[in-house]
């Protein structure tokens, strides 16, 4: 047994009490309507981003009659991604792995840049969260309403209101989860499926499931998702210095505080923050940015807005709180001029992450330009590895897999090379017609597998061939595969 008594044993100091909270309770967040730059790029990028989540299922993409015609599909039967003129078949992850890393290098770069402003405007928690607290307003109007809404007792206005505001969360919610399962099928049909009781049960377990994590994370959870669940804050350290963008309060100049009414009568004596409290009302996590850089900041800059718009009316210059680099603000407390934001975007360690992430971006697009939409894989059968014939010919089994990345058919002619006086038949064709080449048709956008059967006259040794295809249309493009050919005497 563990002693958790706090008392001291002797000779000891004492001890400091056991906290009655092993964690601190939440405080509800109503953060305020705010207009200003900052303010109207995030409506910007909210309506941006939400639109491209929803609209995009319902793109159409001509890729012929033998393909979906949905411009982005991620096709699970047949194992193929779809976005627009591009298809990724399953050996070709390596272009996805390679966007999943432009990605991470992308948020590296824009956090040394200008800090969380990924976080600030463009996540997914951000973006649902601000669209909720757009509801919250619709309903319950803005912050003061909203607190003294919290407050009151429950009453059926208060139970109506809630009703309606949980139902639009829902609603919201599951036209998330709803758009969600439009990309693994063709959207139109889905969703007439899914109405009349058609779709496969994991369409609506999906849908279930995202609408419960979206009314619960963006509408409930909020900005605790971005302080205690999301490991970005955490990480996003190892990337800030001196020379990154940040939303920094100035302290230099605003310290000590005080009221206008103060600070008139007593010049000199107080600085330009007036403690209004703005810059925490309008703060979508409810954080002080006066106490200076903290978790629970997004960088969404809000409080920017809103500080710029209170010196405006007390007639003081903007910038109390602004983008600002930990160097510059050093210059300025010194009373030397900063230097333009754009400068500080300048420096080796953004230009390294640009170099690498466009590097990588553009051996990508090089990789699309000259891929080959034909493939061939080879199989030997190794039980047994060869058979005698009856004129003392050696024959050899092979699987071959003739794929055809094009959107309709081809013709694939299949040759053997480096095997003297060898030839080839498969299952669908009779031994009588066997011969150096074969001919065989792959359906559009499919792979054809073909049970191949080569033939070698009598005391030909093992050795090493190979397959070679070639698409029989004006592309003419080819793929080798060697293999290897046994026969009696071969040494494994």
């Amino acid at each position: 047994m563990h002693n958790l008594s706090t008392a001291p044993e002797p000779g000891e100091a004492e001890r400091d009490p056991q906290p009655e909270k092993l964690y601190e309770a939440r405080a509800a967040v109503h953060n305020k309507r705010i207009d200003g730059p900052f303010r109207r790029f995030k409506w910007f990028v909210m309506l941006v981003t939400l639109g491209i989540y929803y609209v995009t299922p319902w793109l159409r993409w001509d890729r012929g009659p033998y393909a979906p015609d949905q411009a982005v599909l991620v096709d699970m039967a047949n194992r193929r991604f779809y976005m627009f003129g591009i298809e990724i078949w399953p050996h070709e992850f390596y272009f996805v792995a390679g966007l999943l890393i432009m990605a991470g290098i992308g948020l590296f770069l824009i956090t040394s840049a200008v800090g969380r402003a990924w976080c600030g405007y463009a996540c997914p928690q951000t973006v649902w969260t601000d669209l909720f607290q757009h509801v919250d307003r619709f309903v319950d109007g803005d912050r003061n309403a909203r607190v003294r809404l919290d407050a009151a007792p429950w009453t059926w206005g208060k139970v109506t209101r809630r009703a309606f505001k949980w139902s639009l969360y829902a609603v919201i919610g599951f036209a998330t989860g709803g758009a969600w399962i439009l990309y693994f099928a063709d959207a139109p049909t889905l969703l007439r499926d899914f109405f009349t009781g058609q779709a496969a049960s994991i369409a609506y377990i999906t849908v279930a499931v995202l609408t419960l994590t979206t009314v619960t994370l963006g509408g409930f959870m909020r900005e605790q998702v971005c302080i205690y669940m999301c490991p970005w804050p955490r990480i996003q350290t190892a990337m800030l210095d001196e020379k990154s963008l940040m939303v920094t309060y100035k302290d230099w100049r605003g310290e000590p505080r005080g009221s206008v009414k103060k600070a008139q009568k007593n010049p000199g004596e107080f600085g330009d923050c007036i403690d209004c409290m703005q810059c925490v009302a309008v703060c979508p996590t409810g954080i002080d940015i006066r106490e200076g850089a903290q978790i629970g900041c997004i960088t969404c800059a809000l409080c920017i807005d809103a500080c710029d718009k209170v010196m405006a009316e007390v007639g003081r210059p903007r910038g109390l709180i602004d983008y600002a680099t930990l160097e510059d603000c050093e210059r300025e407390a010194r009373g030397e001029t900063p230097r333009p934001p754009w400068r500080t975007l300048l420096r080796p360690r953004i230009i390294a992450y640009t170099l690498i992430w466009a590097s990588i971006g553009l051996g990508l697009l090089f990789a699309l330009g000259v891929r080959s939409h034909t493939d061939l894989t080879v199989s030997p059968d190794r039980n047994p590895p060869f058979m005698l014939m009856s004129d003392g010919s050696v024959r050899n089994s092979f699987t071959l897999k003739l794929r055809n990345m094009e959107s309709r058919p081809r013709d694939m002619e299949i040759a053997v090379e480096g095997l003297l006086g060898a030839v080839m038949w498969s299952d669908t064709t009779r031994r009588e017609d066997a011969a150096a080449t074969q001919i065989v048709n792959v359906a559009a956008d499919q792979t054809q597998t073909v049970r191949a059967y080569v033939m070698a006259p009598g005391g030909t040794p093992a050795q090493d061939f190979a397959f070679r295809i070639t698409s029989q249309d004006e592309q003419r493009e080819t793929d080798t595969v060697e293999t290897r050919f046994s026969a009696p005497g071969d040494q494994p």
